[in-house]
This record gives structure tokens, C-alpha cells and sequence, in this order.
């Protein structure tokens, strides 16, 4: 919000939430028609053969690793707060990740579906309480103690190319892990309310995004703290963090867990092992969730910045897959549209449009983030990868 200002930040939430939900609804339409798709690589397999069908399983990999990877970040940030740095920063990364790995491991989904409601419950409840406690406050807790400061709120900003597409890709990857939808469809008792659940589920993430982001930001300005629940001060932060802890290690731990089970799924399709309790069963399965629990803490180590890790993922991994190749899928269910009515020519073009979109935000968004990554290092704003420092400035 501070990069972009807060006009422009909304209609960035709004638009990109607006899209996220209309890509959902195109890859639950797709599997409903196209029978055999349980994941977004089948999909690709449909629409472009075996090689998009590699390609896309690649990306789906790695945009989860690094989803992961924020958060066991932000659980040591969590950790760290709790504890007021009580030892260096990469041990807490560490029992974080094994944490992740531990619920990630557990083989049905259904088993470990309790947790997404404890982990919604539990940032949301920790993310309210700091956008109550931020409007209590004199000033940001990260702004000078004393003397006069400049609090940074704008309406509309006036952002580089770095900065701004930057921003850009951290609000969209907010929403868009709406690949993970799918697997999760066919363990639905009526898999006909999809839809719904979409709609409910986007609709409730679009108001709370919007809302609190906009509080939060009104009343820190550029000083909101990354993550955000260490901006209203030291015994806010604890209480916070205390309570939205479970929420980051579940966030990680169901990332983790549908990306390992697509990774398990190929290894072992067409072997007896796939649904056997056999040995090779297991040691393929906790070799699944223990590489990308691997990846995510390295990921975690080297970039140690919550919010860049978000805008990496929003730009180099899910605008292909959560932006690009919905368009796609919806283009080769609807070629009749191009040549229908004024108004299916339109939609058709529209999302033709969503494609290019998804290749500009790919290309200038990765370049955007790198860039800034880079510049934080040499600012000093990133100490350095596997750094013990703490994390969540409350030594």
C-alpha cells in the first residue's frame, strides 16, 4: 500500500481478487468437463500435451516451495518475537520446517483438513488484533520514539517500475494459490458446490484483505512491519504472533502437503505401491514432503524477507499458472466464442487478454523482484542468507 497508495492499492486488491476468483471458477468448470483432471498439470496435459503437462507440474512445484518457504519464515519471525531472540534466527527456521514436516506428512488430506480451519482462525484473529491495536497507537511502533517523523500515507503513490510491479505481484500472489482448490474437490461430500465454496471463500479473503490492509496502513504508513503483525508494538506483537503462529505453520504445512502429493502421485502412478502400505509406499512419501520442506528452508535462509519471498511467487511462478493457463484452459473450451456473437468475441479476446497480462506480470514482475532483492542486499537490508540476526526486531 505505501509503494503503490492506498487508491490505487484497492483497486490492485480488488482487481487482482476479481481475477482470482474467476480463474478458480474457469479450473472447476475444466475438471467438470474434462474427466481424469485432478490437478492443474492434467489440465495442461489436455490443452498442450506432455510437455506443458512437465512444464506446469515444474511451476506448480516451485510456486508451493516458496508459499512454504514464507511461511516457516514468518514462523521463526513468530518464534523469534516470542522467545525476544532467544537463539539465532536458523534453529528457529529449522524447528519450524520440521514442525511443517510433521503435519505435512500426514497422508490424507482429510486427516489434516481440522487444521486449515484452526490456521484460518488463528491469523485471522491475530491479524485483527493488530489492526485494532495499530488505531490505538500515537505513533507506528517502527517509527522514531521520538521527535517528528514522516508517516508516509498517500492516496496515490508514486512508485519506480521496480517498486511499483513489485507490489503488484505481492497483492496478487495474496490470492491466487487457488491451484490447490483441486485436489481438495474430489474429497467434497457434494463436489457440485464448488462454486459456492469459491465464491464464499474469495469473497471472505477480498473484504478482510481490503479492510484491514487499508486500517493497517492508514495508521502505519511506511512504517507497517514485514509481516504485519509486529506493527503495533512489542506486547501486541507477542499476543499476535502468539495466536497466528499456527496459522503460518499450517499455511506452510498445506502447501507443503499438495505439492508432495502431486510429486508422490507421479512417482508411483501405474505401481502397485501408489495404494499399497508398503515400505516403498512410505519411504516415496516422506521423501516427498521432506525435499519440499528441504527447498522451502533454503528458500526461507536466502531470502529472509516476508514480503519479497510473496511477490517472487506472485510473479515468476503463479502468474503463469494461476493467471496465464486459466485463460488458456478457458480459450480451448471456447474457440466457438471467437467467431459467436459481438459479446462472445469480446469475452474471448478478454481472456486472450488475461494471457498477455500473465506473461507482462511473469516477465516484468520477476525482473522487478529480483532487482529489489538485490538492491536489499546491498542496501543492508538483508543481512545475508542463514543469518542468525533476529528476524522480528524485538532484541
Amino acid at each position: 500500500m505505501f509503494v503503490l497508495g492506498a487508491l490505487p492499492g484497492a483497486i490492485n486488491v480488488l482487481g487482482w481478487q476479481f481475477l482470482n476468483t474467476y480463474c478458480a471458477i474457469i479450473q472447476g468448470n475444466f475438471r467438470n468437463t474434462h474427466a481424469g483432471c485432478h490437478s492443474i498439470a492434467d489440465m495442461a496435459y489436455v490443452v498442450g500435451g506432455v510437455w506443458l503437462r512437465e512444464i506446469v507440474g515444474v511451476l506448480f512445484l516451485v510456486t508451493y516451495a516458496i508459499v512454504a518457504a514464507s511461511g516457516i519464515f514468518g514462523s521463526s519471525v513468530g518464534l523469534n518475537a516470542l522467545s525476544s531472540h532467544a537463539i539465532c534466527t536458523n534453529w528457529f527456521m529449522l524447528v519450524a520446517t520440521i514442525a511443517v514436516f510433521g503435519l505435512a506428512s500426514v497422508r490424507k488430506f482429510e486427516k489434516i483438513a481440522w487444521l486449515t480451519w484452526a490456521g484460518f482462525l488463528s491469523v485471522y484473529i491475530a491479524v485483527f488484533i493488530v489492526v485494532v491495536g495499530v488505531t490505538t497507537r500515537d505513533r507506528p511502533a517502527a517509527a522514531p520514539r521520538t521527535g517528528d517523523f514522516e508517516l508516509g500515507y498517500h492516496v496515490i503513490g508514486n512508485p519506480t517500475f521496480v517498486t511499483g510491479i513489485t507490489s503488484v505481484a505481492t497483492i496478487f500472489c495474496s490470492g491466487a494459490g487457488t491451484s490447490a482448490f483441486l485436489p481438495v474437490i474430489s474429497e467434497m461430500r457434494k463436489p457440485r458446490d464448488y462454486n459456492k465454496a469459491v465464491y464464499l471463500c474469495m469473497g471472505i479473503v477480498t473484504a478482510s484483505y481490503l479492510t484491514f490492509s487499508l486500517v493497517v496502513y492508514r495508521y502505519c504508513g511506511q512504517w507497517v512491519a514485514s509481516p504485519s503483525l509486529g506493527s503495533a508494538g512489542y506486547v501486541v506483537k507477542k499476543v499476535a504472533y502468539g495466536i497466528g503462529l499456527i496459522g503460518l505453520l499450517v499455511s506452510a504445512c498445506l502447501y507443503v502437503h499438495v505439492a508432495a502429493k502431486y510429486m508422490f502421485v507421479r512417482i508411483l502412478r501405474n505401481s502397485e505401491h501408489l495404494q499399497k502400505n508398503s515400505a516403498v509406499h512410505w519411504s516415496v512419501w516422506f521423501g516427498c514432503t521432506g525435499s519440499m520442506c528441504l527447498v522451502s528452508f533454503l528458500l526461507a535462509s536466502g531470502i529472509p524477507i516476508f514480503n519479497y519471498l510473496l511477490a517472487l511467487a506472485g510473479s515468476l511462478t503463479f502468474s503463469p499458472l494461476a493467471l496465464g493457463l486459466p485463460g488458456y484452459l478457458w480459450v480451448h473450451d471456447h474457440q466457438h466464442y471467437r467467431q459467436g456473437r459481438w459479446w462472445q468475441a469480446l469475452v474471448y479476446y478478454l481472456n486472450c487478454l488475461m494471457i498477455a497480462l500473465a506473461a507482462f506480470l511473469t516477465i516484468g514482475g520477476t525482473y522487478g523482484v529480483v532487482q529489489n532483492i538485490i538492491d536489499a542486499y546491498a542496501s543492508g537490508e538483508i543481512g545475508g542468507a542463514f543469518s542468525c540476526a533476529d528476524n522480528s526486531d524485538s532484541s
